[in-house]
C-alpha cells in the first residue's frame, strides 16, 4: 500500500511572492469560470464564494451558507464546507499565474456552521516545490476573527491549460473561452513564466 502524499512542503521549498501582474492586495480575484459550482453564478445552489487578495500569496474568501447547503437540519454540509475551502485554496493560483488542480485535500471540522452564517476563510501558500503547491486554510464563523470552524491543508499540482481542454467537456471549455474573465485568465496563464 502506498503512503499518502505529504501536505507539508519539504524544508527547502520556496515560499513564493505574487507574480508580477497579480491582482493587488484587496482586489477581488473574480470567478475562474461562471459554471463553477463554488465561485460561478449559474448553478442554482452554487456556493458563490468571493475571494480578495491578501498579503503575500494569500486570499480572504467569504461563503454564505444558504438553505440549499444543508447537511444536518440547519447546518452546513461538511462536503460543501470542504468545497468552499478548496475554492479558496485554488484561488491562490490567481496570484501565482499558473493553473493548478487539487491533488490532496485534508479537512478538519472544529465546530458546526449554521445556515445563514458567513464562513470567513483565510487561505495561504506554505511553499512551492517544482509543480507542487502547498497551502493551508482556516474558516471562521461570522467574522474574520470569529471561532475557527474548519481548517484544511492541501497539495495542488500545476498543470498546463491543455489539461482542461483535453479532459473537459468540449461545450463547457468553449463556453469558458467565450466568458471575458475566463478568457483573460487563460491568456494570463499562457504568457506567465
Amino acid at each position: 500500500m502506498s503512503r499518502p502524499t505529504s501536505l507539508s512542503p519539504p524544508a527547502d521549498a520556496a515560499v513564493p511572492e505574487p507574480r508580477p501582474g497579480a491582482p493587488a492586495v484587496g482586489a477581488e480575484t473574480g470567478k475562474h469560470y461562471d459554471g463553477c459550482f463554488a465561485c460561478g453564478e449559474v448553478q442554482d445552489n452554487g456556493l458563490r464564494v468571493r475571494s480578495r487578495v491578501g498579503q503575500g500569496v494569500s486570499v480572504h474568501t467569504e461563503y454564505v451558507v444558504g438553505e440549499g447547503h444543508q447537511g444536518a437540519p440547519g447546518l452546513a454540509h461538511g462536503g460543501l464546507l470542504t468545497c468552499a475551502l478548496d475554492e479558496a485554496l485554488g484561488a491562490l493560483s490567481f496570484l501565482l499565474h499558473r493553473p493548478v488542480v487539487t491533488a490532496r485535500l485534508e479537512t478538519d471540522f472544529r465546530r458546526p456552521v449554521p445556515v445563514g452564517s458567513t464562513l470567513h476563510i483565510h487561505a495561504w501558500c506554505t511553499g512551492v516545490d517544482g509543480r507542487k503547491v502547498f497551502a493551508r486554510a482556516s474558516g471562521r464563523v461570522d467574522a474574520a476573527d470569529g471561532p475557527v470552524a474548519v481548517e484544511a491543508a492541501a497539495l495542488f499540482v500545476r498543470v498546463d491549460l491543455d489539461h482542461f481542454t483535453t479532459h473537459g467537456r468540449a461545450e463547457d471549455v468553449e463556453r469558458a473561452g467565450s466568458d471575458p474573465h475566463s478568457a483573460e485568465l487563460m491568456r494570463t496563464y499562457e504568457v506567465s513564466p
